[in-house]
């Protein structure tokens, strides 16, 4: 991977977006790489931008078409079919009638079977360092978890995870389908990492981790591997679909390097656009239909 100017200017034949562009910026005019955060103090809330998607938690009632395509039956279409054709039930009466409003507590059942339905919820948080990728932790250390707890009401889990000392893009939900496809290794979700050295690494050394690194659980090869800015060898970005634990530090431990910053900048088709550190933000319908309609090839 050159990074001369008279390569920068002449493009990326094969396509592939710099590792080291804009799309991984916590702040307007921050450059590539690591943004100082002048800061000493952060609220860990929802930002509250305008134009933000809010999820309505006070809703005590929901469509019957609705609440059966959050239970993941149908779609809402579909799911009118169905009620028309007198196979779903509320609370034992048979259900025609279109726009039927159902409570919490009502018994819905389909097919012979009660349907337990969640709203799915898809929870992006741009993890600060210090945090534990865990439900809870019985040391009493900080969590993910008290980071997204006021992002909605139903209880959402973390998609793979970070350790304690990276930052970044973590995506939290209680889509299970989801969470499996983006986790599984035939989905190959793609991650984009910023990583801070603590010396130079050459461009031959580089293309190693491009062509395979031999560790103890097998070989791990990177997608790509870039300079971020190329007078400054410790600062480089690399891109990966692997899930396995730790990779990233121990594929650089392997060529006698420690990582000493490492900040997950893309996860799938999400970026860190907009969300400063500590904050959390629900996904728009859009990006939540563009990650389901992704193929497992």
């Amino acid at each position: 991977m050159k990074n001369s100017r008279k390569d920068q200017k002449a493009g990326n034949k094969s396509g592939r977006r710099p590792l080291s562009s804009k799309r991984g910026k916590d702040t307007k005019n921050s450059k590539p790489g690591f943004a100082k955060e002048k800061r000493k103090h952060i609220d860990y809330v929802d930002s509250k931008k305008k134009g933000d998607p809010l999820p309505s938690f006070n809703e005590d009632e929901v469509r019957l078409n609705k609440y059966l395509s959050n239970a993941g039956i149908c779609s809402r279409r579909e799911a009118d079919v169905l009620i028309k054709t007198g196979v779903v039930t509320v609370n034992g009466e048979i259900i025609t009638e279109m726009g039927h409003k159902v409570k919490p507590d009502d018994v819905i059942r389909y097919d012979g079977a009660t349907i337990n339905a969640e709203t799915k919820r898809y929870v992006l948080l741009n993890k600060p360092k210090g945090f534990l990728t865990t439900m809870d932790d019985p040391m009493g250390r900080k969590t993910v978890m008290g980071l997204v707890r006021k992002a909605c009401r139903e209880r959402v889990y973390p998609v793979g995870r970070l350790d304690k000392e990276t930052t970044g893009l973590l995506l939290f939900t209680n889509d299970g389908d989801l969470a499996k496809k983006l986790t599984h290794p035939r989905f190959k979700a793609s991650k984009v990492y910023q990583v801070e050295l603590d010396k130079k690494i050459t461009s031959i050394e580089l293309k190693k981790i491009v062509a395979g690194i031999e560790l103890e659980d097998g070989t791990t090869r990177f997608d790509a591997a870039e300079f971020i800015d190329p007078e400054d060898g410790r600062l480089v970005g690399v891109e990966l679909h692997s899930g396995k634990n730790r990779i990233v530090r121990r594929t650089f431990e392997a060529l006698g390097y420690k990582v000493m910053k490492l900040d997950r900048v893309t996860f799938a088709s999400l970026n860190k656009k907009d969300l400063p550190r500590g904050r959390y933000r629900h996904l728009t319908e859009k990006e939540v239909s563009f990650l389901k309609m992704t193929p497992n090839t």
